[in-house]
């Protein structure tokens, strides 16, 4: 027995045996449309109070009828592009309960999206469905920017529609199609997407949804797609099946399907069967705030260790979101309801997935090691290390460029930066630190990126001193601040010595009173990295940070002492050696803490 599809709980079986009726009905190939199915179609349509739709192929034969809503019908997927000068080779027929037969947004969207020879709506009259009219929407060519272009027919009548002999017109649209199309491709278009916030619970939070949506916005942006609309919502707490309501998922549908959306993104992370749910109801992709920031991630990643890093993020990432039964699939266990097959695709997926993610953590646990080689010998030579820290965005790598004279890549846009850099900058007092920029931070950084990055993220906390860069001019500063800080607990670095730069001061006022308060904070400077403004300060400020961590001083060892002299070229950084009568003189460089153990051997300045 033909199937019929969408929204069928509830009917009638009389009425299931009527639309099944309309599979055996046969349409003239030259036809768009026979009065005998639009009469059927009107008749079935009012009586429920439901849209009733079919696709008809160019010889006649009906292929799928499926029941909608009183204002749409959810149309039924099928494999019928032939290529981008081609049409369907299928028409859609639907109906319009109330009379009206003019396309809608949606019923546009559908045209061009599915390529449809043609698509056909009847504004249902009764009771005489013999009046009922009919209105023909047909693709017509591609305008300057390689978009589908459409005309509509009507509203005709049902004996002026079995009149519109519509093959000549579909084989002279896919000529014009072919011509206009013919040694070019069809323009790789930017996704475009519509981004979802819920706002739930009666706390407070430090960003509101408006805030966050829009710094979602500009993640968007980021990851290469075109933002269309922005939809809010606020309830109690979320929906276990869907996270947002199941109204609001019913209008986001209707929306993606009207305004042509490739993604739906949510300001939130959404659990694997909350977005599985949604990409099933809603009919398009559907990406939460961390898959897009682990794409950004995936984008910027230039070193084997960075794209490492990402990768694992996103293993970790997708490996819970493998569709399936989870572990009633499972053959590997043992036991009850798992005899059987053997092991399925699913568990072949996860396994290969496991197995990769043993792999690349083997591979970053080498790099680590060679990482640590490294910083110890840095800091047995006393060299400072300096960590540039902050919210994404806010001047890290410009300011590391103008410190060091140096021309890593940096620009206004969020996660410019990926892969930590590091370079030698000289301080006033002729002495030598190593400067090195981090990752920006952001709220809710997605714990794989924390986990992931790890042992890239130990500079941080292995650093002597850290410059937590501030885009001052920033109406939400004060958040990314506490945001900034949020991460820093989190890896362990939140007893390290900061120094707090406020950046961006050449977009304020001069006189701002903003800046005369900051400016009077302990340990802060106000700065321009664009401009070179507050550089010289912030220099004094870094040299005054590091001499209470190291000193120079003038020791004299005797030679029966030469072992312990020795010892000093491991714990310091001996700047002048000298061979006197009655010893060995060492001029260094040396940490506060060690100093003490020397005490006995240093010489009076």
């Amino acid at each position: 027995m033909a199937e019929i599809l969408g929204n069928t709980k509830g009917l009638k079986s009389s009425v299931l045996e009527a639309l099944q009726g309309i599979y055996d009905l046969k349409v003239d190939p030259g036809q768009v449309v026979s009065t005998e199915i639009a009469v059927q179609m009107a008749d079935i349509s009012e009586y429920l109070n439901k849209e009733i739709s079919l696709y008809i192929t160019r010889a006649g034969q009906i292929l799928n009828i499926a029941v909608g809503s009183a204002d749409t019908v959810q149309l039924p997927d099928f494999n019928g592009k032939r290529g981008a000068a081609r049409l369907s080779g299928v028409r859609c027929v639907h109906t319009h309960p109330g009379g009206n037969s003019a396309l809608s947004g949606v019923d546009y969207s559908a045209l061009k999206s599915n390529r449809f020879d043609a698509m056909v709506t009847i504004g249902v009259n009764g009771p005489d469905f013999q009046k009922s009219v009919v209105s023909i929407g047909m693709l017509t060519g591609l305008d300057a920017n390689k978009e589908f272009t459409c005309s509509e027919f009507g509203p005709l009548s049902l004996a002026q529609a079995e009149d519109f002999y519509f093959p000549n017109i579909v084989n002279t649209l896919e000529k014009i199609l072919e011509k206009e199309i013919k040694g070019t491709e069809l323009i790789a278009k930017q996704e475009r997407a519509m981004l979802v916030s819920l706002e739930w619970g009666n706390a407070k939070a430090a960003w509101s949804a408006e805030d966050s949506l829009e710094e979602l916005k500009q993640l968007t942006d980021t990851a290469g797609a075109v933002t269309v609309a922005k939809f809010f919502q606020s309830r109690p707490k979320p929906d276990p099946a869907f996270f947002i309501g199941r109204g609001k998922v019913g209008e986001l549908a209707l929306f993606a399907q009207q305004e042509g959306i490739d993604l739906c993104i949510f300001d939130d992370e959404l659990s694997p069967a909350q977005q599985r749910n949604l990409e099933a109801t809603i009919g398009v992709r559907i990406l939460d705030r961390t898959g897009l920031i682990l794409d950004i991630f995936a984008q910027r990643a230039r070193t084997n260790e960075g794209k490492m890093q990402v990768e694992l993020a996103q293993l970790k990432y997708t490996l819970p979101r493998i569709g399936g039964q989870g572990l009633s699939l499972s053959r590997l266990g043992g036991g009850i309801g798992t005899r059987g097959p053997g092991e399925t695709k699913l568990e072949v997926d996860k396994r290969r997935i496991r197995d990769r993610i043993a792999f690349i953590e083997d591979n970053i646990k080498k790099i680590k090691s060679v990482r640590d080689l490294h910083r110890n010998k840095r800091s047995k030579q006393q060299i400072p290390a300096i960590s540039l820290v902050g919210y994404t965005n806010t001047g890290k790598s410009t300011l590391l460029n103008t410190l060091t004279q140096s021309d890593i890549y940096a620009q206004d846009q969020l996660f410019a930066t990926l892969d930590p850099t590091t370079r030698k900058l000289l301080l006033p007092d002729k002495r030598e630190a190593l400067l090195t920029d981090t990752v920006g931070f952001i709220q809710r950084l997605p714990h794989q990126l924390v986990a992931a990055f790890k042992s890239t993220l130990e500079e941080v906390c292995q650093a002597d001193l850290l410059l937590h860069v501030i885009d001052v001019s920033h109406e939400l500063y004060k958040e990314q601040t506490s945001a900034v800080y949020e991460v820093l607990k989190e890896i362990g670095a939140a007893d390290k010595e900061v120094i707090t730069v406020y950046n961006k001061v050449d977009n304020l006022p001069p006189e701002s009173e903003l800046l005369r308060r900051l400016s009077k904070e302990e340990n802060a400077v106000c700065i321009s990295a664009k401009q070179g403004q507050g550089l010289e300060e912030l220099k004094q400020l870094i040299v005054d940070n590091l001499k209470l961590q190291s000193i120079e001083a003038e020791l004299l060892f005797p030679y029966n002492t030469s072992a312990i002299a020795a010892q000093m070229h491991e714990n310091s950084t001996v700047l002048q050696q000298e061979y006197l009568a009655d010893g060995i003189k060492l001029k260094v460089r040396i940490s506060c803490e060690l100093l003490p153990q020397y005490e006995k051997y240093l010489l009076k300045q």
